[in-house]
């Protein structure tokens, strides 16, 4: 089952965090159709937030259409993504890994990090290399 984490320091609001890790989570291929997400009551537990923020977040899914809730039974992912082939996905996040550590080795913190990435994945974009 999928596990939640929330992050304070990015400034992105909770129930954002949870839409993108699911979402994130169906293109990597780590949940896929049929399977159940932590229920309203896990999730305020493992998380320690407000329910409605985990209802809020479920409900922007399920417009989304990828989630769909069953009164009793919890909330399951009922569309998909497409994911990355897992052969790919595995040598990106080796490469990814490799570059993070040689970054952080190299002084760089997470804001740098994050900024570089930033500027690079636009840069790549707007060449027309996506």
């Amino acid at each position: 089952m999928l596990k939640l984490r929330l992050d304070s320091a990015t400034g992105v609001p909770p129930y954002l965090q949870i839409v993108q890790q699911v979402r994130q989570a169906l293109l990597l291929g780590y949940i896929h159709v049929g399977d159940r997400l932590p229920t309203v009551k896990e999730a305020v537990a493992e998380l320690a937030i407000n329910p409605n923020t985990v209802v809020k977040a479920y409900r922007q899914l399920e417009h989304e259409g990828l989630v769909s809730a069953r009164p009793g039974q919890g909330t399951f992912v009922v569309g998909d993504l497409t994911p990355v082939p897992p052969g790919v996905h595995a040598a990106l996040r080796r490469s990814l890994e490799r570059w993070v550590r040689d970054a952080y080795a190299a002084g760089l913190d997470d804001e740098m990090v994050t900024a570089m990435f930033a500027m690079i994945r636009t840069e790549v974009r707007n060449e027309g290399v996506a």
